[in-house]
């Protein structure tokens, strides 16, 4: 790969340079090297989530979250070799290693098996009012609200078909007619798309019900209002790994207290700290569940995926959190859509 020079980091350096490095490169890695440019570890995106949710901060050293027991290839592994460590271990890079262990290279699982289709179903979630974005949705449907020029969900569908997604259902309910009509069958766009009429409004999880030939992949669900840089193949390859029935992606969230907050004890003054900020991690609206878990859904009613993650917690399912750091907007109010299609072109050029 010509450009893997590009992706070597210093254990020095600090997470947030580190991010700069993955997100500049189409490699999605980095390499953290010494002088000689010896390996020393890998730092991936899975890294720097995992480093978030134990507390570091972006300006901590790197070599804290490098994973240091990394796999490799050596220059003499053929091609075969290389894709079957690769396929067995879930790797999407693999670095390539002299007999002096300094990098010559590195191998991606994209230029391997360019072209791969991804079988899981992507359920896309579309048939909800849109209420807090009226007048806009008075007469169209909100995921046909255009972002940059086209529909959020024509957005959503076209960010899952250039990572190799072809199995669509999407939900409709209100104004869901206007949606069949302009995705079809999904031939325009080279895949198939299935839709799942709601008689009436099902929630967040209720039209899951419904889907009339379940596969035994995961199953993608994403609401068709939000906007998004997920990286969908990672996100599903970190649910295998972790060896789950569901994953909930989440999101930070900070809230800024416009105030000096004030300590007290009984009725005396002990301190006050000047706006200070509360960080909280919420729901991103993107799961990926083992279609097993679709049983507990109840038939032909109100449910929405609050309540359906509450339950998986009492029935010991066990259910990992995917944080999302790539750009993410979910499209509720009158000022995110205004926001979104500001960005539109910068992010999704």
């Amino acid at each position: 790969m010509k450009d893997w020079k590009q992706i070597l980091v210093a254990p020095s350096d600090s997470i947030y340079r580190t991010l700069e490095v993955i997100d500049g490169s189409s490699l999605q890695i980095a390499l953290v090297v010494d002088d000689k440019e010896r390996l020393l570890g890998t730092v991936t995106d899975g890294d720097v989530r995992r480093g978030i949710l134990r507390g570091l901060g972006l300006d901590s050293a790197v070599a804290g979250i490098m994973n240091k027991n990394f796999s490799f290839s050596s220059v003499e592994d053929g091609r075969e070799k290389v894709l079957a460590t690769m396929t067995n271990k879930r790797l999407h890079q693999l670095p390539i290693i002299d007999h002096n262990g300094c990098l010559v290279g590195i191998h991606t699982i994209d230029s391997l098996m360019a072209g791969t289709v991804r079988e899981n179903i992507v359920f896309l979630m579309a048939g909800g009012l849109g209420s807090r974005l009226n007048p806009l949705t008075a007469n169209c449907p909100k995921p046909l609200l255009k972002v940059g020029g086209k529909p959020i969900l024509e957005s959503i569908i076209e960010s899952f078909i250039e990572q190799g997604f072809k199995r669509f259902y999407i939900s409709i309910n209100y104004k869901g007619e206007m949606i069949e009509k302009y995705f079809g069958n999904g031939s325009s766009l080279g895949v198939q798309i299935n839709y799942i009429r709601e008689d009436k409004r099902l929630g967040t999880a209720g039209s899951l019900k419904l889907i009339p030939k379940k596969s035994d992949q995961p199953i993608i669900v994403m609401n068709g209002d939000i906007l998004t840089k997920v990286d969908f193949r990672n996100l599903l390859d970190f649910h295998i790994s972790q060896g789950v029935d569901a994953t909930l992606c989440i999101r930070e969230y900070q809230l800024e207290v416009p105030y000096g907050v004030v300590s007290i004890m009984r009725n005396r003054f002990r301190g006050m700290e000047e706006k200070p900020k509360e960080k909280f991690f919420i729901n991103a609206g993107l799961y990926v569940l083992n279609p097993k878990l679709i049983e507990y859904i109840p038939e032909d009613t109100y449910f929405d995926m609050p309540e359906f993650f509450r339950i998986l917690a009492r029935k010991n399912h066990e259910t990992a959190v995917y944080p999302i750091r790539e750009y993410w907007m979910d499209i509720g109010h009158m000022d995110d859509y205004e926001k979104a299609n500001g960005e539109y072109r910068e992010v999704f050029k």
